[in-house]
């Protein structure tokens, strides 16, 4: 029979921290310092939508077409274990983050379609543990419950650097120009979007991390969780 504390421990609902914001804001730095430091799951829901791109442009599948895009997205398995994320039963690895996936991954998540079937995924590893996840509709959409929801930003120069150094010491070189232009592209699409427009919830914590270093980040974001569970 269940003592008091483990009916107690079974009955808890996992405790989700919500993380959006634009690219280059830092959150995947954020997100996965603030899980290493709760012992948390970490969920980049952006590499979903990059692995289903990938896997639409290997198969000729055109970013512009939804109906194909959604039936993809439906024929696609998505998991997560102690690997990170699996897709089709293989890890997402660096090929997500091509600059070919970059430029068309704002017009595949745009669909309606392919983010009703993304975000049943989502939702479906949420309830699973404690888990930080990053993307651009978390608190809005995929998680509005969740106790602690942070909006990043940053000034699009310092986003476009951030971006520039991190491609550099990959090996895929790129004019900070051209990349800052890109940035902006994606914002505007993003933002206008009508499916899941990327907007902070209403009741987000903004941190703007134009002039943080990532641990200061990490500590704001972790001293709302230590605040919220306190007061649970």
């Amino acid at each position: 029979m269940p003592t008091p504390s483990s009916a107690r421990r079974a009955s808890r609902r996992p405790f989700v921290v919500a993380i959006d914001g634009p690219a280059g804001a830092g959150k995947s730095t954020v997100a996965r310092g603030v899980a290493r430091a709760l012992h948390f799951a970490h969920l980049d829901t952006g590499a979903m939508y990059r692995a289903l791109t990938a896997k639409a442009l290997d198969a000729g599948v055109d970013p512009s077409d939804g109906p194909a895009l959604t039936k993809l997205a439906k024929a696609t398995t998505i998991g997560f274990g102690e690997e990170g994320l699996l897709v089709d039963g293989i890890p997402v690895g660096r090929e997500i983050r091509t600059p070919r996936v970059s430029r068309a991954v704002s017009a595949v998540s745009a669909h309606k379609g392919v983010r009703r079937e993304l975000v049943r995924h989502q939702r479906a590893i949420l309830a699973k543990g404690d888990v930080v996840a990053e993307g651009r509709d978390i608190g809005t959409v995929v998680a509005p419950d969740a106790p602690i929801k942070v909006f990043l930003t940053a000034s699009i120069d310092e986003r476009a650097r951030r971006r520039h150094r991190e491609m550099e010491e990959s090996g895929e070189p790129v004019s900070l120009p051209a990349l800052k232009e890109e940035i902006a592209r994606r914002d505007a699409h993003d933002s206008s979007r009508p499916v899941s427009p990327l907007i902070p919830a209403a009741d987000a914590v903004k941190i703007d991390t134009s002039n943080h270093t990532p641990h200061q980040a990490i500590e704001e974001v972790l001293t709302l969780v230590r605040a919220a569970r306190e007061g649970r």
